[in-house]
């Protein structure tokens, strides 16, 4: 994977801006990565601001030509896994909480929203990163996350962002070409399953159970029923 990276100083969204890349013919391979952004979006369009400097901001666009629809909901799980190997790399233990938070004992440390878009090139997957690395404690979104220096690590964001291209580069191969494989990975990374959850369903269902498996579909499994969109809460003694 060749990649090719364009730096802005300020945005309000690094993933609107690949999307509108994506459509106006950009390559597979474009990256954008910004210093701050102002309007980032997560999921369920919760919106996010980073501090200039403080994170690793990042949208990287893929053209997934011929892969099997069913393997597209891989994709955000794919790319949670290139992110844990980054951060490992930097010297950290974190864990995926299903289906991409990446956290460090419970904490928040990055985010991930992937977007598929339409343009006149077929679905293109629009993969957006927020990785927390330098944020302070009083910087930090929410009293439940944390930060790559607060954790002790003083990576750099050049550095992660090379980890992170790097994994992704790894693991988008692998969703080609060995999708159990990338399942193994994932659930190696994942701190989800073999626990007991707490389940927010779209419909205003919450479900409690033991959460087993990550099936070949991606979805989660809570007492045998598979999950595929939901805020997981992992419940602890």
């Amino acid at each position: 994977m060749d990649w090719n990276v364009r730096r802005v100083a300020e945005t309000e969204s690094t993933n609107a801006d690949a999307a509108v890349a994506a459509r106006d013919g950009a390559p597979e391979g474009t990256v954008i990565v910004a210093d701050h952004q102002t309007a980032g979006r997560g999921r369920l369009d919760r919106t996010w601001e980073s501090p200039r400097g403080s994170g690793l901001v990042m949208s990287a666009l893929l053209r997934p030509h011929g892969l099997d629809p069913a393997a597209w909901p891989w994709i955000p799980l794919m790319t949670g896994v290139a992110v844990v190997d980054a951060v490992r790399d930097a010297g950290l233990a974190p864990q995926l909480k299903w289906p991409n938070d990446v956290e460090i004992d419970g904490r928040k440390l990055a985010g991930i929203l992937v977007e598929r878009v339409e343009t006149t090139d077929g679905p293109a997957a629009v993969i957006g990163v927020g990785l927390n690395v330098a944020m302070t404690a009083d910087q930090l979104p929410v009293p439940a996350a944390t930060s790559m220096r607060l954790e002790g690590s003083d990576a750099t964001l050049d550095g992660l962002l090379d980890g992170v291209l790097a994994g992704l580069a790894t693991r988008y191969e692998l969703l080609r070409t060995d999708l159990a494989s990338l399942r193994d990975a994932y659930l190696a990374a994942c701190g989800t399953v073999g626990i007991t959850v707490r389940v927010s369903l779209p419909d205003n269902v919450t479900l409690t159970g033991a959460a087993t498996d990550v099936d070949e579909h991606g979805r989660l499994v809570v007492d045998g029923r598979p999950i595929t969109a939901g805020d997981v809460l992992h419940v602890r003694a």
